[in-house]
């Protein structure tokens, strides 16, 4: 879990047949420009925000729910990044302060927010919205994976840098992670999942995980055109965004591909290895085999219960260790808490595979307490997602 920048500095576009405007709040700005309304949140300067990320595009997505003026949402980010780790040292704090229900309804709400979202097509009380563009320019990871991947268009850039690095930082691909990358060709999510490869627009169009790609230039024309288009047609959407697809070279993809299966590309793999969390890796590699034969909905409900064990600190304390050594003190080094000592390598606890036990990574899978409830869904209101 990476964090949801583009709920704290997004830009969301809804297509509309308004054209007053609104006046802006202290923490958010709104306003109708022809047939488009823009949102821009801003992140609020204290940790009680956190929580908010992911509830505030909760909010909006239900508002909007019944409003026959929206046709479909545009979705991007802000700056160089559409998702990039906004979040992450704020959980980090809320954690190390014994804020334990401030952890559990960030991780509760904008995993609810992730099921509404990917199971559109089959609420049958309604959608939730009808249709979604996600603009994906920049870095993408974590939580801004989470709530762009299961919507219906996924436009992706020659700038796009695509990554589930949560091994890296002693956490595990959530977000609705395990669902998706379980339902990519051959191996390829149990690779993503284990070493955080970063992968670019155009290999995210050959493996799924986009569903169109065009050069940064052009976005500029491409987020006009949404602005003008009045429609909740799918087909509509889906040829606006033809008119500024480029074409992906698969064959030079397969050259590169070819010329990273030598030597030096296994030393790469296996330094990014040993750079994770071994238990990390162990939990990681299991979501996503058990992933692969879930529902969304059941990949939710569990990678919510893996999120809590993880931050718990009662297995392990990889998770705030992690995020310490990369991004708080950015020392790389994190620290075995139970020894206290520092490493140069295998740093983690425990800090080799050998001694990551089936009892600890079953314990990440296990119910949380009786005073402890796991995700409530609306699942009686909708079909499985699969």
């Amino acid at each position: 879990m990476r964090g949801l920048k583009s709920a704290a500095a997004a830009l969301l576009m809804r297509s509309c047949s308004n054209n007053n405007k609104s006046k802006p709040s202290h923490s958010s700005l709104t306003y109708l420009q022809q047939h488009s309304r823009t949102f821009s949140s801003s992140s609020l300067p204290n940790e009680d925000d956190l929580e908010n990320q992911g509830a505030r595009l909760l909010k909006l997505y239900k508002a909007w729910e019944n409003d026959s003026n929206i046709g479909f949402v545009s979705l991007k980010g802000s700056g160089r990044a559409f998702s990039a780790g906004g979040d992450i040292i704020n959980l980090y704090h809320l954690i190390n302060q014994g804020k334990w229900e401030e952890c559990r309804k960030f991780f509760g709400t904008l995993y609810t927010f992730i099921y509404l979202l990917g199971d559109q097509y089959n609420y049958t009380g309604g959608v939730i919205i009808s249709l979604q563009v996600a603009i994906l320019n920049g870095i993408t990871m974590g939580g801004g994976t989470g709530v762009s991947i299961p919507g219906t268009f996924r436009l992706a850039t020659n700038k796009t840098v695509f990554a589930t690095p949560e091994t890296l930082i002693g956490f595990h691909p959530d977000a609705g992670a395990s669902f998706f990358l379980s339902h990519l060709p051959g191996h390829l999510g149990e690779y993503l999942a284990l070493t955080g490869e970063t992968l670019n627009g155009a290999e995210m169009i050959a493996c799924g995980l986009a569903t169109h790609y065009t050069h940064s230039e052009k976005l500029h024309l491409v987020e006009h055109h949404l602005g003008e288009l009045v429609t909740d047609d799918p087909s509509v959407i889906e040829s606006s965004l033809e008119q500024y697809n480029d074409l992906v070279s698969l064959d030079k993809m397969s050259e590169r591909e070819a010329a990273e299966t030598n030597d030096p590309w296994c030393n790469s793999t296996l330094r990014r290895l040993k750079e994770a969390s071994p238990l990390s890796l162990k939990v990681a590699l299991r979501s996503i085999q058990v992933g692969r034969f879930q529902t969304l909905d059941q990949c939710l409900v569990r990678e919510y219960r893996m999120s809590l064990q993880g931050i718990s600190k009662q297995i392990s304390g990889d998770f705030c260790e992690g995020v310490r050594a990369r991004m708080v003190d950015k020392d790389l080094a994190p620290k075995n808490v139970a020894l206290r000592v520092y490493y140069s390598t295998r740093s983690w606890n425990p800090p080799i595979l050998e001694q990551v036990t089936e009892d600890m990574v079953d314990r990440y899978f296990s119910p949380l307490s009786e005073s402890e409830p796991d995700l409530d869904l609306p699942t009686k209101q909708r079909e499985a997602f699969t």
